[in-house]
């Protein structure tokens, strides 16, 4: 096998916007903390890096087959899952099964291939910074503009879910409160997280304090599933009637929602930090962790869009948990959903903001080379920090109270961002850094087309849903 880190190595980080390297990432004069080959969440409390004589520091790969499936688990199983049954819905109960599965087999297709290309760039280096590099350096602020589109597109999914459940929860502790408009209008509740949890955190310079948000997103998971299962075998809330269950429901429709299906099953811009993380990092072991956390995610979509659908039939809303009526256990778990959500959107800020700097980076390396010959080192500024992040904060806050429909968000994010990381950058990689002809390369390019072919159907179909 060709190792590719001596090309990696001497290559002039003017060359590009994007860098293999975590000693020249944008964030370095702020501190190592905010590298984007740091993971966002460790798996360990203790201090596990080590420095080289330049007090460069990096993780020693110390996470097993478990630990990494948990959390790749964790990044799949979030906002996707409250819009399954409404997917569901659009299609029928047998081909939304079907569709369901199959994404769940592209997206693992698509894993896998990031972790074989992850291998070619040698050591523990592996991002799409530095397979960018090996492949199209030039086509580096593209890749970079897909990663911004889908974290933002999660951000504001994020701030929807917490503008909606608010209210019902305020509603079900304090009986009184539904006459209080205040109380009960979501924009109050998205500008106040904003103010007081999102906003501030999304400006934290280490996000390690927030890796114990693990164990939140399991119960919140957990408690819906609960729910969803309890509400479908008690017999205090009534099937739909029958003509509301349809098997089969295939219209234009499917257009729609097919990038929903997409979105729930995107991971893939943390596999790069399970590779490297992993103390045995053989192919053999990240089929294990794809195996297993595609595998519980797709038993989990299934249960919860089945039943979801079952329980109310094809009207379902795009939100699953607003279906339920009012009560401590609902609220509990609407509660526990929307905590989640604010400690989540940090996780989607830190890699929309290195991706936008990128993009500037470049944009500012073009100028420069432009007006003169000599090398110009852009120096990432505090000041810089601060007007992207609040740009990150302020376009999601405006976005996220002009939109409700959560089902419309993740089409969006899952026709544009999700199909380029979980799709086309997958089978362009393993295209371009694999030679002869074999089925795995010919599923790369199946891989690529299907991509470009879900992203101009999805999303001409979702523009015209809009006009």
């Amino acid at each position: 096998m060709t190792n590719y880190q001596s090309i990696i190595e001497p290559i002039d980080t003017s060359a590009s916007s994007i860098s293999s390297t975590p000693a020249i990432s944008v964030f370095s004069d702020i501190g190592p903390c905010l590298d984007e080959q740091r993971p966002l969440l460790t798996n360990s409390t203790q201090d596990s890096s080590i420095c080289n004589e330049e007090d460069i520091c990096f993780e020693e790969p110390s996470a097993t087959i478990a630990s990494a499936s948990i959390n790749l688990s964790n990044t799949i199983l979030g906002t996707g899952m409250l819009a399954m049954p409404a997917a569901l819905a659009s299609v029928g109960l047998i081909p939304g099964i079907f569709i369901i599965m199959y994404a769940a087999l592209t997206s693992g297709l698509g894993l896998y291939f990031l972790a074989r290309c992850a291998d070619k760039v040698g050591g523990r280096n592996a991002s799409f910074s530095s397979l960018s590099k090996l492949t199209w350096p030039k086509l580096g602020i593209f890749f970079d503009l897909a990663i911004a589109i889908k974290c933002f597109g999660v951000a504001v999914s994020y701030l929807i879910i917490m503008g909606d459940l608010m209210p019902q929860v305020i509603r079900s502790f304090f009986h009184n409160a539904e006459s209080n408009e205040l109380l009960m209008d979501r924009r109050f509740w998205i500008t106040l997280c904003i103010f007081t949890a999102v906003g501030p955190l999304s400006f934290l310079r280490k996000l390690d304090s927030l890796k114990y948000t693990s164990l939140i997103a399991l119960f919140a998971v957990a408690y819906l599933v609960i729910i969803v299962i309890y509400h479908f075998i008690t017999p205090n809330f009534p099937p739909p009637p029958p003509e509301s269950i349809e098997y089969f429901h295939l219209t234009t429709k499917i257009f729609g929602q097919l990038p929903v299906f997409i979105f729930a099953f995107t991971c893939h811009q943390n596999i790069f930090s399970v590779y490297n993380e992993l103390e045995d990092n053989s192919e053999k072991s990240i089929i294990k962790v794809i195996f297993g956390s595609i595998g519980s995610a797709t038993f989990i979509y299934e249960l919860v869009a089945i039943i979801g659908y079952l329980s109310f039939g094809k009207d379902v809303l795009g939100n699953i948990i607003l279906e339920y009526p009012q009560s401590y256990f609902v609220a509990y778990g609407r509660l526990a959903i929307v905590i989640l959500v604010i400690f989540s959107y940090p996780l989607q800020a830190h890699p929309c903001r290195a991706s936008i700097d990128k993009i500037i980076d470049h944009i500012q390396h073009k100028s420069a080379a432009a007006t003169t010959t000599t090398s110009v080192s852009v120096v990432f500024s505090y000041k810089r920090f601060m007007i992207v992040t609040l740009s990150i904060v302020i376009a999601s806050y405006f976005v996220a109270i002009s939109i409700s429909q959560l089902d419309l968000v993740l089409s969006f994010v899952g026709s544009t961002g999700s199909t380029t990381i979980s799709f086309i950058l997958p089978g362009l990689f393993y295209f371009k850094l694999h030679d002869g002809w074999h089925w795995k390369r010919i599923c790369a390019l199946f891989l690529v087309a299907y991509g470009f072919m879900v992203m101009s159907v999805c999303l001409t179909f979702n523009i015209q849903r809009l006009l």
